[in-house]
């Protein structure tokens, strides 16, 4: 039996016998793992509650139905809207097929779920390891599915009109309240919105409601119960919102399939 002991945002990962080493850590609801990178691949997955990964503006909702793969070198956060334990699946760079040099999404069924389980067991053989190890790196298999990108304004001004709507994503006020907030003209606000976020200001609250609003459908909650939350007045304007931002429903988004 090898011992491998990996701590929640170590950079480092010990060596395994083969690819892949496997990695568990409690994450309460609303804690976050500081941000930090690992020297392997990295496949973050939950088997129940919902996870979280932030890389830079992007941010990805993992449901139990989907993993991330985050390259070695990249600088992320982990954190849980829903008690969870993260299952960090740690990939060798020098002896993985898999090259892929961005954060990538990935679907995860029974089967995966169940060799994710069978490689974590210590007691493990390392030639049923290998055997284990070399169906997963065959069954990996991208989703088309894109994080909704929030990207985080640089001037104060803006950033203070962010900062309250990521803190109440249902705050209707109008760009002319916030702007009067912020000590600024509708014009300038208009013109620093563009410039930090390369969004207007009405594409950018709806890309901060609909990426607020996945954690709960994740979580199982009723669609009407998430587009109240985030500040729309019906289920059918949210699911509107949706589609015309993302090209499919936020059932498909998040079990990864975009067709209509």
């Amino acid at each position: 039996m090898r011992t491998r002991v990996i701590e929640a945002g170590d950079t480092a990962v010990p060596a395994g016998p083969g690819v892949i080493v496997v990695g568990r850590f409690p994450l309460a609801s609303g804690q976050w793992i500081s941000p930090h990178s690992h020297t392997h691949h990295q496949l973050a997955w939950t088997r129940s509650g919902v996870l979280s990964v932030a890389v830079g503006d992007s941010y990805w909702v993992l449901p139990p139905a989907r993993a991330l793969w985050l390259p070695a070198g990249v600088v992320h956060r982990t954190g849980a809207t829903r008690d969870a334990v993260l299952c960090g699946l740690y990939f060798d760079p020098e002896r993985c097929a898999l090259d892929w040099a961005e954060p990538t999404a990935v679907g995860v069924d029974g089967l995966l779920a169940q060799l994710f389980g069978y490689l974590a067991r210590e007691e493990l053989a390392d030639d049923a390891r290998l055997r284990a190890e070399a169906v997963v790196l065959d069954l990996l298999r991208p989703l088309p599915a894109l994080p909704i990108d929030v990207p985080l304004p640089v001037d104060e001004r803006v950033r203070a009109v962010a900062d309250a709507l990521l803190a109440d994503p249902s705050d209707s006020r109008s760009l002319e309240a916030h702007a009067r907030s912020a000590g600024v003209s509708r014009r300038t606000l208009t013109r620093l919105f563009v410039r930090d976020t390369g969004m207007s200001f009405d594409r950018w609250r709806t890309h901060m409601r609909l990426r607020a609003a996945l954690p709960l459908l994740a979580e199982g909650r009723p669609v009407s119960q998430a587009a109240h939350a985030v500040g729309y007045a019906t289920p059918s304007a949210f699911l509107a919102a949706f589609r015309r931002t993302v090209g499919t429903s936020p059932g498909r988004y998040l079990n990864g399939d975009l067709d209509a």
